[in-house]
């Protein structure tokens, strides 16, 4: 199981430097974000390329085809 957001002592510090609402706000934000990046990791999708992307792989795949 992954943990997402701060550690205890990181939002403590978090808030004793910029204030507690401040840092309270920060740190929610920094969870929500890590949990986002983890929904996309899990639904990542692979993707396969079927049109050349550099030219000269264009230029191969057009001599084929003239």
């Amino acid at each position: 199981m992954t943990r997402n957001g701060l550690t205890f002592n990181s939002r403590k510090a978090l808030m004793n430097n910029i204030g507690e609402a401040a840092g309270t706000e920060i740190a929610n934000l920094i969870a929500e974000m890590a949990a986002e990046i983890e929904e996309l990791r899990r639904s990542k999708v692979n993707v396969t390329r079927i049109v050349p992307t550099s030219p000269s792989e264009r230029m191969q795949s057009t001599q084929g085809v003239l």
